[in-house]
């Protein structure tokens, strides 16, 4: 199946953290936090202003980007989930 987000939102798959510290200290699944960085699957057109105008997003396909811990709806496609959120709630893009 295949996604399109409206307007200004984003398709997001989390990408996995590290499963060890950097002590060597192996993080079994149920300590683990979830990843607060992911890769960007799907844009959506862009935000329309109160003229009527659409303005593009910052962000595009394959960037590696950073969010916010509760960022986001988790929503299952084919199997695997993903986040779908707003442009907004994006930090920053990893380069």
């Amino acid at each position: 199946m295949k996604l399109r987000p409206l307007h200004d939102r984003v398709l997001v798959k989390r990408v996995e953290s590290e499963e060890k510290t950097a002590g060597g200290i192996i993080i079994p699944d149920t300590a683990k936090e979830k990843p607060m960085q992911g890769e960007i699957l799907a844009v959506g057109a862009g935000a329309r202003g109160e003229d009527g105008k659409v303005t593009p997003l910052d962000v595009k396909v394959g960037d590696r980007v950073l969010f916010g811990k509760w960022s986001g709806t988790e929503v299952k496609i084919d199997g695997e989930e993903l986040l779908i959120m707003k442009e907004a709630d994006i930090m920053g893009v990893v380069e």
